[in-house]
């Protein structure tokens, strides 16, 4: 049986360049997916799929990895992604999620569910370094996608704004954190705070730094939190809509798949 040849795509192509190959090979719909929040030790984890237009309407100016963004241009891109995708979700999993079931497979768990949410059926998703299974369609994990792929550009703005306004809320209930500032990560002020106040029921205590100042390192995260349980729920954004999140309690971490230099696709995995 003959193999169809492989299509390799340079960087220096552009952010739009792996998108069109795709295009090109039959994939009209090309789904991104990324997270925001990994790294922070308090406030939610985020996670986001988009599918852009084909041609020129799915060319948004200035859309690049969210994190090489200042705030001004992240929230004028995050209006252009909601306003030209063909579809778009955003999927929150809360401070007490992630300490219940772990993060890794938290992240996974909501980037494929936020995927599952897309109104418009992806035929090919691209993620951003971590490989996502059980979505029924071809897929490629592309080491830094956030800089190669248009449509995980996208889903990375989508989430890092989702994110930041969520903590600039959480600012405003629990002020005395910074978190309009730093948005949770672990930055000197957010340690000075942790170790003077202590952490809020917001905090991730799984994280070693928050365990830490809690003063009970011994206890399952859970038994830690102050307040009881969290009343944020998990959600799910799609345009509008709302929903709920599950986390599968088997699921195992998967290590990621970076690709080198270039991106080479021969129908990635099922």
């Amino acid at each position: 049986m003959l193999t169809p040849p492989r299509t390799v795509v340079r960087r220096e192509a552009g952010l739009y360049a792996l998108e069109r190959a795709l295009q090109r090979r039959g994939f009209r719909h090309v789904a991104g997916a990324d997270e925001a929040g990994r790294g922070a030790c308090a406030g939610p984890l985020v996670a986001a799929a988009a599918v852009l237009p084909e041609g020129r309407r799915g060319e948004i100016e200035g859309l690049a990895d969210s994190k090489l963004l200042t705030p001004a241009s992240r929230e004028r891109v995050y209006a252009e992604v909601v306003d030209r995708a063909l579809a778009y979700a955003v999927v929150v999993i809360p401070a007490e999620e992630v300490d219940a079931r772990g993060l890794h497979v938290c992240n996974l768990a909501a980037m494929r569910r936020a995927l599952a949410s897309l109104s418009t059926r992806p035929e090919y998703v691209l993620t951003d370094g971590f490989g996502v299974d059980g979505l029924g369609v071809p897929g490629l994990a592309v080491w830094k996608g956030d800089r190669v792929a248009a449509c995980v550009a996208a889903a990375s703005v989508l989430a890092k704004v989702t994110r930041d306004r969520l903590m600039v809320e959480l600012d405003g209930v629990f002020p005395a954190y910074g978190f309009a500032e730093h948005k949770g990560y672990i930055t000197p002020e957010h340690s000075a705070a942790l170790r003077e106040h202590g952490p809020c029921r917001e905090h991730r205590f799984s994280y070693v730094n928050v365990a830490a100042v809690s003063g009970r390192d011994g206890r399952p995260p859970r038994a830690r939190r102050p307040g009881g349980h969290s009343s944020a729920e998990p959600m799910e954004r799609s345009g509008a809509s709302g929903g709920t999140v599950g986390v599968a309690l088997g699921e195992q971490p998967r290590p990621s798949a970076p690709v080198g230099e270039d991106v080479a696709m021969e129908g990635g995995v099922r």
